[in-house]
């Protein structure tokens, strides 16, 4: 098979396309024939180095991906050959026309979404989900401020905020990316390219402020994230690319917490996944494909990914 291999840290060139045995499944293990795979900043980040780990090297990146079970080992149930699946997580690493999993890393793709719906789904809704769940506590009625709103994260949590009842004042950086935060069912979209912006979010308020902000961006945003910040208001950093300096006062007298993300608590999977399932069946929630590249031009995604505005989910095609 075809697969990018990382031997050594570095920029996105370090990745290049060599072509690996094939996968074979092992006890409660299935192989995936690799139709799409997400592409995640965090991605950039393991192969960079700058993440604090990595995995051994050599490596094949990605953790998303969706297409169509190719065989299974002994111990599965639920799955067989031919079947429409995304994961989230892989064994081997997704981006490859093949991908082994664990039988918790797979679950069933509807035929209303396509395989690069798919490979959308893994990170993107899982971060989303425990982000503004189980760190947020968000409920119905309370406003949600999304940062990066048209992002993979952003419109994950978009989607659930609004079939969750929330009002949601989503931020992008072009006017496709606003116009695509509102069709989604945003009350309000900003341009965080203005100064301003941040006045214009608490207006679409009431003026009372927001409940909760997700942070794609703490090292750019948090500062500015705390003034508009309704009593008990609640930022979760999703995302940061570096240090930032706040003004404690402005957490203590709005009662408010930084909280950060990272992972789901495994008490929480089973819920989660069922939560997410039922979205993607019922139509709730339903991934955003952006850009495609080829598996060939796995290093172009990269870049992509860290240096142009958020639009949908990026994609490998192998």
């Amino acid at each position: 098979m075809r697969a990018v291999q990382v031997r050594q840290c570095g920029g996105p060139e370090v990745m290049r396309v060599e072509n690996l045995p094939d996968p074979v499944p092992g006890d409660n293990q299935a192989v995936v024939r690799v139709y799409a795979a997400g592409v995640n900043p965090v991605d950039t980040y393991i192969r960079s180095g700058s993440q604090g780990y990595a995995p051994q090297l050599p490596y094949t990146p990605g953790s998303n991906a969706a297409g169509v079970v190719e065989a299974v080992g002994t111990g599965i149930t639920g799955f067989v050959p031919g079947d429409r699946v995304y994961c989230s997580g892989t064994i081997t690493g997704a981006y490859a026309e093949l991908t082994l999993c664990d039988a918790a890393q797979i679950h069933p793709l509807p035929d209303r979404l396509s395989f690069s719906q798919g490979a959308g789904i893994g990170t993107a809704y899982t971060t989303a989900y425990s982000a503004l769940f189980l760190r947020a506590r968000a409920v119905r009625g309370e406003t949600i401020l999304i940062h990066g709103a048209s992002g993979g994260v952003g419109l994950a949590a978009l989607q659930m905020a609004v079939s969750g009842g929330m009002r949601v004042v989503g931020t992008s950086g072009t006017e496709l990316g606003r116009s695509l935060i509102l069709e989604q069912g945003a009350g309000f979209a900003a341009d965080h390219s203005d100064p301003g912006h941040y006045d214009h979010i608490v207006e679409s308020a009431g003026g009372s402020g927001v409940d909760v902000i997700l942070e794609m961006l703490a090292n750019v945003n948090l500062g500015n994230d705390l003034p508009v910040l309704a009593q008990n208001g609640r930022v979760v950093v999703i995302g940061s690319r570096g240090d930032v300096t706040i003004t404690p006062r402005d957490l203590m007298r709005k009662n408010a917490a930084i909280l950060g993300v990272m992972g789901t608590p495994p008490e929480e999977t089973a819920a989660m996944y069922a939560y997410i399932d039922d979205g993607l069946r019922s139509g709730t929630l339903t991934p955003v494909a952006g850009r495609e590249f080829p598996l060939s031009r796995a290093a172009d995604a990269h870049r992509r990914v860290i240096e142009s505005p958020a639009y949908g989910r990026i994609v490998l095609l192998p």
